[in-house]
C-alpha cells in the first residue's frame, strides 16, 4: 500500500476515535421530501432525564445555509411526565416553541400525534384532537420541502432536556407507524375539513428501505454518534435506541435499579429505573421492611413504579427497603440481586408554605432547587434569572420578585392530599410592552389562565399574583405546568395555603372578593345554570376546557356589579367531561376557581 495512503487512513482512523462520542442514538428519515401535508405518528416516548424522541420534519440546508431553515417539531423530553413540546424553526434558525400539557404521561403508553402543515396555519393534534395552532407571517416562510423523521438523542443542553444518568442506559422509544397525506385543499378523505388526502402508511412490519434511510452523522449539541444498529425493526415497531458505545442495538445488560421510595398513608412507593416484570414487581418476597409487613405489591400502568400495601409504619421512625430478585424487560431478563435504600416520609410543612422559586431562602421562603425524585419539591426545565436591586411596585417583599426561573415548564411539590390555595407570583423584569411574553397556567389538570400576559397585567416591576382558589391534590403531589405561547414564561414565588377539609366549598372560606357555585343541575342534558357572587364591582371571565384544555366556550368576559349574577350555558358539544374556570381579574392580582362539570345527552 501507498504510504502516503496508509497514512492519510491511520490519521482519518485516530481522527475518528477522538471525536467519537460517548453515547450513540439513532435517526430514521425519509428519502424523499415533502411540501405540505399532514404528517401522523404513533409512538411511545423513552423515559428518562436527559434525551429526547422526537417525530419532525426538516429541510436539509444548502448553500443557504441557516437562511434556509424550515422545520416543523414534535419533541418528547424524557424529563417530563406531562407534557409535549411543538416547535417551528424558520429562515435564520428562529424557534418558535410551545410547551403543551398532556393528561397522560406518553412515555407509558402508545398516543397518537400528528402536525398538519398548510400555507396558511400550523396545526399540532393529540390522539387526533387539535391542541395548539401557530399561524401569523412566520407561517409563510415554512414553504420549502421537508423530510420526516424520526431520532432519539441526548441534548448537550441540560436545562432544556435535564442530565442524563448513564446508569439508565439503554432508553428506547418505539413507533407503531407514520403516516402522510397530501395538502388538498378542497378535497381529500382525512385531517382537518378533510383537506388532505391519505398517500401512504407504513407500519413497521420491517424497513422499507425506498422509503426511509438510518443516520450515520452528529452534530455539535448533540452528545451521541448516530449508528444504523441503533435503529431496530422488530415486532411490528420500529424501535430507536440511546445506549452506551458497547452495548448498542437491543442489547441491555444493565439490570434495575430502584430510584426512591417514600410512604403516605399506609403505602410505599418504590420508582424504579426502567419497566419491570409484572411477576417481579408483585412478587410480595421481593420487598423486605424491617418492623413492617407488606401485604401486597402492584406494578403501576407505567410499568416502573410498585405500590406496596404496608402496615406497621410510624412516620416518625426511619426505615429501609431491602429489594431483590426484580427483572426487566431484556430477553434474557437482567435481574436485581438486591439494594437497600432508606424510605422518605412525607415532608412536613409549615403553612402557609413559600418558595422563593430562582432564588436562594430568605426569612420564611424556602430557597428554590431543581425537582428530583428524591425531592420534596423544585423545578423542572428553565435557567434562574436575577435582577438585583430592581424596584418592585405592589409588594413589601421585592427581593422575592427579583429572582425568577425562566423558560420553566413544571413545578412540582410534595402536600399531603387534601385541597389548598395556591399563589403563584411573577414579575415582568425583562420586557417593557404587553405581547412579549404570554403563556398558559395549569395546575393539576386545569387551565387557570391562558395566553396569560404580566405586563398587560401590571406593567414592567411590578408584583404580579395569580390564584387558585381550591386545588385539590390526590396523588401526594402538586403540579404546576407553564405552557409557552410567546418567549418563555416566568415564575418567581409560590405561596400554598392548606384549607380545611371538608365536601362544603364555603368551608374552606375562600378569598371573599368571589365565589362560584357548583352548576345545577349536574351531570346535566341540554342547559345548566352558573351562578356566581362578587363582593365588588370586578372583571369577569367564564370559560369552559375540555379534559385536554382546549377551549370550548366563553361564555362571560366582562365587568360586572358586586352581588350575584348567572349564566345560563346551551352547549351544542358531546357528551364528556368539562371544566368551566371563573377568573376575577382584579389590579396586580387574579383569582380563579374551577367547576368539574358533566354533559350527558
Amino acid at each position: 500500500m501507498n504510504l502516503k495512503i496508509f497514512s492519510t487512513i491511520v490519521i482519518l482512523a485516530l481522527a475518528s476515535q477522538v471525536i467519537s462520542k460517548d453515547y450513540k442514538g439513532a435517526e430514521l428519515r425519509t428519502y424523499a421530501a415533502y411540501t405540505y401535508g399532514r404528517f401522523e405518528v404513533n409512538y411511545r416516548a423513552s423515559c428518562g432525564a436527559g434525551q429526547t424522541s422526537t417525530f419532525f420534519t426538516y429541510h436539509e440546508l444548502g448553500s443557504g445555509g441557516v437562511n434556509d431553515w424550515n422545520e416543523l417539531d414534535i419533541e418528547m423530553l424524557g424529563r417530563y411526565s406531562d407534557d409535549i413540546q411543538f416547535n417551528t424553526i424558520t429562515p435564520g434558525q428562529v424557534i418558535h416553541v410551545h410547551h403543551q400539557w398532556l393528561n397522560f404521561d406518553p412515555t407509558a403508553d402508545f398516543h397518537t400525534y400528528a402536525i398538519e402543515w398548510t400555507p396558511d396555519y400550523i396545526a399540532w393534534f393529540v390522539d387526533n384532537v387539535e391542541v395548539y395552532r401557530q399561524t401569523g407571517a412566520h407561517v409563510a416562510t415554512l414553504n420549502k420541502p421537508q423530510k420526516i423523521m424520526m431520532n432519539i438523542w441526548p441534548p448537550a443542553y441540560s436545562s432544556w432536556a435535564g442530565e442524563l444518568d448513564s446508569r439508565r442506559l439503554p432508553f428506547r422509544a418505539y413507533y407503531d407507524w407514520v403516516n402522510y397525506a397530501a395538502y388538498t385543499p378542497g378535497s381529500g378523505n382525512t385531517g382537518t375539513g378533510n383537506n388532505f388526502t391519505l398517500m401512504w402508511r407504513d407500519d413497521f412490519d420491517s424497513w422499507n428501505t425506498i422509503r426511509w434511510a438510518k443516520a450515520s452523522h452528529t452534530w455539535d449539541g448533540n452528545n451521541s454518534d448516530f449508528i444504523p444498529d441503533n435503529c431496530v425493526f422488530q415486532d411490528g415497531k420500529m424501535i430507536l435506541c440511546l445506549t452506551d458505545a458497547v452495548n448498542t442495538g437491543l442489547s441491555d445488560r444493565k439490570p434495575p435499579f430502584v430510584v426512591s421510595a417514600r410512604y403516605q398513608i399506609d403505602t410505599v412507593t418504590v420508582a424504579f429505573s426502567e419497566m419491570i416484570t409484572r411477576e417481579s414487581a408483585e412478587k410480595v418476597s421481593n420487598y423486605w421492611i424491617t418492623g413492617a409487613t407488606i401485604q401486597r405489591a402492584i406494578l403501576q400502568s407505567d410499568q416502573r413504579t410498585v405500590k406496596l400495601a404496608v402496615t406497621g409504619i410510624d412516620e416518625n421512625n426511619a426505615y429501609s427497603l431491602i429489594v431483590l430478585g426484580i427483572k426487566d424487560l431484556a430477553s434474557p431478563s437482567n435481574i436485581l440481586t438486591g439494594q437497600s435504600l432508606s424510605i422518605q416520609m412525607p415532608p412536613r410543612w409549615n403553612y402557609p408554605l413559600k418558595i422563593n422559586v430562582g432564588g436562594s431562602a430568605f426569612n420564611d421562603w424556602l430557597g428554590d432547587q431543581d425537582w428530583e425524585e428524591n425531592r420534596d419539591y423544585g423545578r423542572i426545565g428553565g435557567a434562574q434569572g436575577s435582577f438585583p436591586g430592581q424596584g418592585i411596585a405592589g409588594t413589601s417583599e421585592k427581593y422575592i420578585f427579583q429572582s425568577e426561573q425562566w423558560g420553566i415548564v413544571n413545578y412540582k411539590v410534595r402536600l399531603p392530599s387534601g385541597k389548598y390555595r395556591v399563589t403563584m407570583l411573577f414579575a415582568e423584569n425583562y420586557f417593557s410592552e404587553a405581547g412579549k411574553r404570554v403563556f398558559d397556567i395549569n395546575v393539576e389538570g386545569v387551565y387557570i389562565a391562558r395566553n396569560f400576559d404580566i405586563f398587560s397585567q401590571v406593567g414592567a416591576h411590578a408584583a404580579c399574583r395569580v390564584t387558585a382558589e381550591e386545588v385539590v391534590i390526590k396523588d401526594g403531589i402538586l403540579n404546576l405546568h407553564f405552557g409557552d405561547i410567546i418567549e418563555s414564561p416566568l415564575l418567581n414565588g409560590l405561596i400554598i395555603e392548606r384549607l380545611p377539609s371538608g365536601n362544603s366549598h364555603r368551608e374552606a372560606e375562600p378569598i371573599k372578593n368571589f365565589r362560584l357555585e357548583q352548576n345545577f343541575p349536574n351531570p346535566f342534558n341540554n342547559r345548566t345554570t352558573l351562578r356566581f357572587e362578587l363582593e365588588r364591582d370586578s372583571r369577569v371571565k367564564l370559560t369552559v376546557f375540555d379534559t385536554r384544555g382546549t377551549e370550548i366556550a366563553t361564555l362571560v368576559n366582562a365587568n360586572y356589579s358586586a352581588g350575584q349574577h348567572e349564566k345560563i350555558w346551551e352547549p351544542d358539544i358531546p357528551s364528556g367531561v368539562y371544566f368551566c374556570r371563573f377568573e376575577v381579574v382584579l389590579p396586580g392580582r387574579n383569582f380563579a376557581i374551577m367547576r368539574k362539570m358533566i354533559l350527558l345527552r
